[in-house]
């Protein structure tokens, strides 16, 4: 099973930046279109970001010229730098590993609370 673990989580001020971290375990790390998801209390979870092992990237719209997708194929870690950040930022954010981007072969990680209040 690969594992992810994110980090990075914080309470921040609008208009603040964050990075968050997830260090990917196992194998095949370059194949697995990797991205971020977020949820909060009562609502389903979404897509932030994706970013496939050939380079190309989604964002949802809400995040569009604020947050950046990257990965290191080196250390096999993927990161999301938050910029400008904005209270219905609010949320719980995931890391995701989809293998082949196909949506078969998924995994998870635990979650990192992202909070952005004055």
């Amino acid at each position: 099973q690969v594992q992810l673990e994110e980090s990075g989580g914080a309470l921040v001020q609008p208009g603040g930046s964050l990075r968050l971290s997830c260090a990917a375990s196992g194998t095949d790390f370059k194949i697995y279109t990797m991205g971020w998801y977020r949820q909060s209390p009562g609502s389903q979870r979404t897509l932030v970001a994706a970013l496939t092992g050939g380079g190309r990237t989604m964002y949802t719209e809400s995040v569009v010229g604020r947050f950046t997708i990257s990965r290191d194929f080196d250390t096999k870690m993927v990161y999301l730098e938050m910029n400008n950040l904005k209270p219905e930022d609010t949320a719980v954010y995931y890391c995701h590993a989809d293998y082949m981007g196909w949506g078969a072969t998924v995994f998870w990680g635990q979650g990192t609370q992202v909070t952005v209040s004055s």
